[in-house]
């Protein structure tokens, strides 16, 4: 697994006062499928409903504060090797990988201390060689 993180992603309670407190901090974020994305340099935080981001994981709701940790790759066998050496490094699997509802394909694990981690491969946001995110136009 390379060191880095492709996004973000904010476990919010009301997502249209989330954004709205983001863009009037200057952001400007794009809504798809009831999630926000906002480029922040070369990765993306995203604000995603809070119960729905613990169900995508595999977790509990724990209420303020959750956030969950994406690393993309280049593609699904990428996945499942991570997933696999995240579970033989002592992760516990919140989510095997398996077809997402984008058209891509991921699995989820916690960290020993509970932090969650996405592991995806999403044809529709490309990575550069270096492992960057950039979020694509989304309203077309």
């Amino acid at each position: 697994m390379d060191q880095r993180v492709s996004l973000i992603t904010l476990g919010v309670a009301d997502l249209p006062r989330a954004r709205a407190f983001y863009e009037r901090l200057g952001w400007r974020g794009q809504e798809v499928q009831e999630t926000v994305f906002f480029q922040a340099g070369g990765l993306a935080v995203v604000l995603w409903g809070r119960a729905a981001l613990a169900a995508d994981g595999g977790v509990p709701d724990t209420g303020p504060g959750a956030v969950s940790l994406a690393h993309n790759v280049h593609s699904r066998a990428e996945v499942d090797d991570i997933l696999a050496a995240a579970d033989r490094a002592g992760a516990r699997i919140t989510r095997p990988a398996a077809e997402t509802f984008y058209g891509g394909y991921a699995g989820c694990f916690t960290d020993p201390d509970g932090h969650l981690w996405e592991i995806a491969w999403n044809p529709g946001f490309p990575l550069a060689e270096d492992g960057s995110l950039t979020v694509p136009d989304l309203t077309s």
